[in-house]
């Protein structure tokens, strides 16, 4: 079940939330370090870290209907829209980057929304997915968005996303600050990242798969048509 767009919205103005949005730019930024010039893709709720790519040459936040979408960013024109799991309102091959957070773990049609991806993915493009950690303590409680939903090993995601005709590329670890609302714990969240990273990156509060788009032996995923039929009515 998708978690309501208001409700992620207060998570991530808390200074939990806070916290776990700057390490997880950061951590970000570690794995695209430049992305100058192509266009990015974010999925799910995914706002409070498109942010972290400036010199992307193209920003969009695709939400998905039964999250809600929120105007972002703030004071500026929106680049967000509203849209179905397996129906992105977008042309083939026409995106370079996607980033898809607060998504896998809630999606209600999992796999179609996967190979919709695909489909706009240029072939050279690559796909971060973040997802709670099964392991971790962030997937074990409610007062998070990383407790809700479905969560992942790094093996189940990567399976996930080879069946799904993409092709991992690599796993990583990442927020080891346990979730308190002590804003104490919180100010040190550097510190147990750079532990975490080192000695318990097992059990870091979420799982970062990075993929590239598998182009050979696919075999295209069957839509449904979007085309209108119309019946004939009879002469009375």
């Amino acid at each position: 079940m998708w978690q309501d767009a208001v409700d992620l919205r207060d998570f991530y103005a808390s200074p939990m939330g806070a916290a776990a949005r700057r390490i997880l730019r950061i951590h970000l930024r570690r794995l695209w370090p430049d992305i100058n010039g192509q266009s990015l893709l974010g999925l799910g709720f995914a706002t409070p870290y498109l942010g972290a790519f400036p010199e992307a040459s193209r920003t969009i936040a695709a939400m998905p209907a039964s999250q809600g979408v929120l105007h972002w960013p703030p004071d500026e024109p929106s680049l967000t829209f509203l849209s179905g799991e397996s129906e992105l309102p977008l042309p083939d091959l026409s995106v370079d980057r996607v980033l898809l957070i607060h998504a896998v773990e809630c999606a209600e049609q999992l796999r179609p929304m996967m190979r919709e991806i695909w489909r706009v993915m240029a072939g050279s493009g690559r796909l971060i997915v973040i997802a709670p950690n099964r392991r971790g303590i962030w997937a074990r409680l409610d007062r998070t968005p990383f407790g809700n939903g479905r969560p992942y090993t790094p093996d189940q995601l990567m399976r996930l996303l080879r069946d799904t005709m993409f092709t991992p590329i690599a796993a990583h670890g990442a927020l080891y600050v346990p979730p308190s609302r002590s804003r104490m714990i919180m100010s040190s969240a550097r510190a147990w990242e750079n532990i975490g990273r080192h000695w318990f990156h097992a059990v870091g509060g979420v799982v970062t798969v990075e993929a590239s788009k598998q182009i050979y032996a696919a075999t295209p995923y069957a839509t449904l048509s979007r085309q209108r039929s119309y019946a004939a009515v009879p002469n009375s």
